[in-house]
């Protein structure tokens, strides 16, 4: 019997992290019985949450010990503010202190909260540090980009922060978001109604061909699962110092030769032609399986990364 998949862009960030990890090993930290919902949202009459919108806590993976964040796309967009960033800068800070096999990012936010705006631009900051120190300190974090809000914003930049990023094609990873850019540049330069054009532009599809993602996977949680599982068991360890300047060094590179090789491209369906995709015209129809297959093919016929 087939077992019932579970859309990762529809789940609630607590129904994520449920079929994530290991049956009955998450342990909430600043749980709801605790009550830490924003002052600000508070004081403007705006709804507030009993989580702020982000789950946080330890749980285990395949048997490994992990620390785990989910954000809630549901409320406020997963919108970073003050307890919310607070949050995850504190669980990022426990993961150096206590050394889990791992840290997972759920990330499903359109950036910073505007009803909050600088308290949300200080957490993103301290998050950034955060993450940077746990990694330094030996902790891989990975993130998990699949839900209804994509990774924008200040979360988009946590999250090519990240040691490894999984997308599903659903997901999304940009810094400024389609009405941002629609509403700076007009609607003629990018119509942020168009579905097919976000997708191709923001997806992960996109995001994977070009390199800013380390692996497609279905929507479904027991996919992102199997896929974190893979990279740990892949995960060499951190590198030596010098190791990691060198690898610095070799992405800076990358980056440089990728800009030049996808110069004159515009949207998902150019990249794919110009990564040396066959048919780029089929690429949406693609499963994720498929189209790590053809990506593969394409890096063999010497197609830039």
């Amino acid at each position: 019997m087939t077992p019932r998949r579970t859309s990762y862009y529809e789940a609630t960030a607590r129904a994520r992290i449920a079929a994530l990890v290991d049956d009955a090993s998450f342990a909430e930290f600043c749980g709801p019985a605790e009550r830490r919902t924003s002052p600000h949202l508070a004081a403007l009459g705006a709804p507030v949450s009993f989580d702020d919108g982000i789950a946080v806590g330890a749980a285990r993976l395949g048997g490994r010990p992990v620390l785990i964040a989910a954000q809630e796309g549901r409320f406020n967009g997963g919108a970073v503010g003050e307890v919310h960033g607070a949050k995850l800068r504190g669980l990022l800070d426990r993961a150096r202190a206590e050394r889990p096999a791992a840290v997972l990012l759920l990330v499903d936010s359109g950036g910073v909260r505007l009803h909050e705006a600088n308290a949300g631009l200080i957490a993103i900051s301290e998050v950034m540090r955060a993450l940077l120190a746990a990694r330094a300190a030996g902790v891989p974090v990975i993130a998990l980009v699949g839900g209804s809000c994509g990774a924008f914003g200040g979360m988009g930049i946590v999250t090519r922060l990240c040691s490894a990023v999984l997308m599903s094609e659903e997901g999304r990873l940009s810094l400024s978001g389609p009405e941002v850019i629609e509403t700076v540049k007009g609607v003629e330069e990018f119509d942020s109604r168009d579905r097919a054009l976000v997708w191709r532009v923001t997806g992960g599809k996109l995001r994977r061909a070009l390199g800013e993602a380390d692996r497609l996977v279905e929507d479904d949680v027991a996919a992102f699962r199997a896929a974190a599982l893979d990279w740990l068991a892949a995960w060499p360890g951190a590198p030596a110092p010098d190791a990691e300047l060198a690898a610095l060094r070799g992405a800076h590179a990358a980056l440089a030769e990728r800009a030049t090789h996808f110069a004159d491209t515009r949207d998902g369906a150019e990249v794919w032609r110009a990564r040396g995709f066959a048919e780029p015209a089929r690429v949406p129809m693609l499963a994720a399986a498929e189209f790590e297959r053809a990506l593969a093919e394409a890096g063999a016929h010497g197609s830039a990364t």
